[in-house]
């Protein structure tokens, strides 16, 4: 289902169920992060218009009916695309995977100077998401803002 050999709990079974019955979209991955209180949808490709629906609609309904705060990321196959995915809005103009002697693959991001705080997100919250959800999708251990 998800990507990278992602095995989902059966939690994060019904969180998607629940999303694609509410609102319409096709749900790749869910993650329950209980630290910081959210769900994030990683979203199938050319869903996420459909997941968030007019005015954000589709994405309040779900928040309402979870009682938790919920984010979306659009999937993509490559790890850079989806890593600019992740990061956005924030105006990613490079991304650059490599492999460390020990053979951890790390990504280097270079964003807009300006939008270097919106990459990090508040209290650290976006990037530590990018963080996961690159591990998780495409086995990439970390990820540096440059």
């Amino acid at each position: 289902m998800a990507g990278h050999g992602v095995k989902l709990t059966a939690e994060e079974l019904r969180y998607i169920a629940l999303f694609e019955t509410l609102t319409g979209a096709t749900a790749k991955d869910c993650v329950v992060d209980a630290e910081d209180g959210r769900l994030i949808f990683v979203i199938k490709q050319g869903n996420l218009g459909m997941a968030i629906g007019k005015r954000g609609a589709n994405i309040k309904k779900v928040r309402s009916v979870l009682g938790k705060q919920v984010e979306v990321v659009e999937y993509a196959d490559s790890p850079v695309n989806f890593i600019q995915n992740v990061l956005a809005p924030a105006r990613v103009r490079s991304v650059h995977i490599t492999e460390k002697r020990d053979g951890k693959k790390i990504a280097i991001v270079n964003v807009d100077p300006k939008d270097k705080g919106l990459a990090i997100g508040k209290n650290g919250r976006t990037i530590a998401r990018a963080r996961l959800l690159a591990r998780r999708h495409f086995g990439i251990e970390d990820i540096i803002i440059s």
